[in-house]
């Protein structure tokens, strides 16, 4: 469902507050088990993380991450600086929510700054304004400039994956990660 973007502002200035943070992880992060086993189960987060490795091979050029999916992708992409050359297209990604994701992240960010996985040559973030899962709509500003975010509308299923994947913008972004014209 879509959420109103004034809801979503209101969401994301209480997420910066100290009161937020305690009350954000009973409510939104214990309120999804996938999400809490992952950020608080040492062992859940290295075995998805094992999972993801095994995904990724030398001949990997785009990885393509939606929702929890990009916080592993980040992960992994950064635990993995060996690896080359690579584009990550996010999707409806909560990385740049404080005291949900951001704040959680491995490496933990510095001075308000997320690290910049070595691997990766270009990122495009994608966000589709009703989406409430990716309060931050712009990771730019926590991650560095040279992200891309793109704003989409996935009509009225604003988080679901299909109309992510389905959208003209990512498309484009993993046409150009693959170096294909449009029309290839």
């Amino acid at each position: 469902m879509r959420t109103p973007y004034l809801v979503q502002r209101a969401l994301n200035a209480l997420s910066h507050s100290a009161f937020f943070a305690g009350v954000s992880e009973r409510l939104l992060i214990w309120s999804a088990r996938q999400v809490r086993l992952y950020f608080t189960d040492a062992e859940v987060r290295a075995a998805v993380q094992r999972r993801f490795e095994r995904c990724v091979t030398p001949r990997t050029e785009v990885v393509v991450a939606h929702s929890l999916g990009t916080v592993v992708a980040y992960e992994g992409l950064c635990a993995h600086p060996q690896w080359q050359d690579v584009t990550f297209v996010t999707l409806g990604s909560p990385l740049g929510i404080r005291n949900l994701a951001f704040d959680r992240l491995v490496p933990a960010p510095v001075d308000g700054r997320g690290h910049w996985p070595e691997p990766v040559k270009s990122w495009t973030n994608i966000a589709d304004r009703g989406d409430v899962v990716p309060m931050v709509k712009s990771l730019a500003a926590r991650f560095g400039e040279r992200i891309v975010d793109v704003a989409v509308h996935n009509g009225a299923k604003a988080h679901d994956v299909t109309g992510y994947l389905t959208a003209r913008e990512t498309g484009r972004a993993v046409i150009e990660a693959l170096g294909a014209a449009p029309g290839d």
